[in-house]
């Protein structure tokens, strides 16, 4: 085994000095950055692996968060969705009602906006119940906001088109309705005439007067552009029917017309013997000698059409439709209605009850001097000479106040 080992002696090694190695690494260095491909390659996967741990982990969190509490930290909430969708979503069914403002005008009607995906137009014959030229003479400017009925769909364009007329319809028939029911007198105005009888506009509706319910016997004709009293007969809105009586409204008004009252009126026309005054859709007649105690030799100095005054009722002749008037009796002092008529206008309920008090004095004596023809009557007289319980109140009817002197004549 020696010699064997002796043999193959010269096939070892020579051992391995430090600074062999040392110059084995310097050479590798002058290789540069691609003297370690291996090692280069591992590092690399490495940082990849740790990001897609990292955005991994990100995911997974952020899904449990969805799980778990899809709102947190959210402030437009459920609720803040639900009405935003209130909002700008509508029915834009024929007959909604849908709020808009308006954003522009011209001669045919408005621009509207509904918070819609398509424009909505207020044509000009739908923007108010009454018949105008323009919107804007009912107010409808840009920035106005209203609510507005969707009447049509104009296929062309996909726009809607709206009504206020319609509103205002609905609003009137409620009107007339509650106003029927308080049985109140309204004025109408003639705007056409049939066989049947004229037509009047109450409320911005049109309503059907029969000659049967006007009291006066004037044509279709004279009736036309002027206002009369009215009362509703008849208000289905259903079948688009309106019925009044000038006749219901003017036996309403004479019965307010008692003997020695003082109303207010409008003078209509002049006559050389007097002025025929409206008070309350009933024509009064204000002789020139009730004007003034002093002499009226012109009546247009005084008077003119148009002016308004309180009056005093002298006679009313219901069966006759006549009413007899006096600014006379009203006089503080005579010539007063000539002179300073604001003062007469002013006494002239203290004036009225003067002298109506004067005229329960008056009828007393009367009472008094057939008392005292018919002591079998059983009535008696007070210490004062009043016959019974008398009142200050003058009679509706059978007194003519003409006959009763003035107050400077006692």
């Amino acid at each position: 085994m020696v010699s064997l080992a002796h043999q193959f002696t010269w096939l070892r090694c020579p051992p391995v000095s430090c600074s062999s190695l040392w110059k084995k690494l310097k050479q590798t260095q002058k290789m540069g950055p691609f003297a370690l491909p291996i090692v280069s390659a591992v590092a690399i996967s490495n940082a990849q692996t740790k990001e897609r741990i990292e955005l991994k982990k990100m995911f997974e969190e952020a899904h449990e968060r969805c799980r778990t509490a899809p709102m947190e930290g959210v402030s437009f909430t459920i609720e803040d969705f639900h009405a935003a969708l209130d909002k700008y979503d509508f029915d834009s069914e024929l007959g909604t009602k849908v709020k808009g403002t308006v954003f522009s005008t011209d001669a045919n009607g408005a621009l509207v906006d509904i918070t819609a995906k398509s424009s909505a137009y207020l044509p000009l014959q739908e923007a108010s119940i009454h018949r105008i030229k323009h919107v804007q003479e009912v107010g409808i400017v840009p920035g106005m906001m209203e609510e507005f009925v969707i009447v049509d769909e104009n296929e062309a364009d996909d726009s809607l088109i709206l009504s206020l007329k319609y509103i205002q319809y609905e609003l009137a028939w409620e009107r007339c309705r509650q106003l029927q029911a308080e049985d109140v007198v309204v004025k109408g105005k003639v705007v056409d005439a049939n066989k049947g009888g004229v037509v009047a506009v109450v409320e911005g509706l049109k309503g059907f007067i029969p000659f049967s319910q006007i009291s006066s016997k004037s044509t279709a004709e004279e009736l036309l552009d002027k206002e009369l009293p009215l009362k509703f007969v008849e208000v289905d809105e259903e079948q688009s029917r309106l019925v009044l009586s000038n006749r219901n409204a003017m036996a309403d008004s004479q019965a307010q017309l008692g003997i020695g009252s003082v109303v207010l009126g409008t003078v209509q026309s002049l006559k050389p013997y007097g002025a025929f005054i409206d008070i309350g859709g009933i024509n009064g007649l204000l002789h020139v000698s009730q004007i003034s105690h002093d002499r009226v030799s012109d009546i247009a100095t005084v008077l003119q059409p148009g002016d308004t005054l309180k009056v005093m009722i002298l006679i009313h002749d219901r069966e006759r439709g006549r009413v007899s008037l006096s600014t006379k009796k009203l006089e503080p002092t005579p010539g007063d209605m000539i002179s300073n008529p604001k003062l007469v206008f002013e006494k002239a309920e203290e004036m009225a009850q003067t002298f109506r008090q004067r005229i329960a004095q008056a009828e007393a004596m009367a009472r008094a001097d057939m008392l005292r023809f018919q002591p079998e009557s059983g009535l008696t007289l007070s210490s004062d000479g009043i016959l019974g319980p008398l009142s200050t109140d003058l009679p509706e009817e059978g007194l003519d106040l003409n006959k009763v002197p003035a107050a400077d004549d006692y």
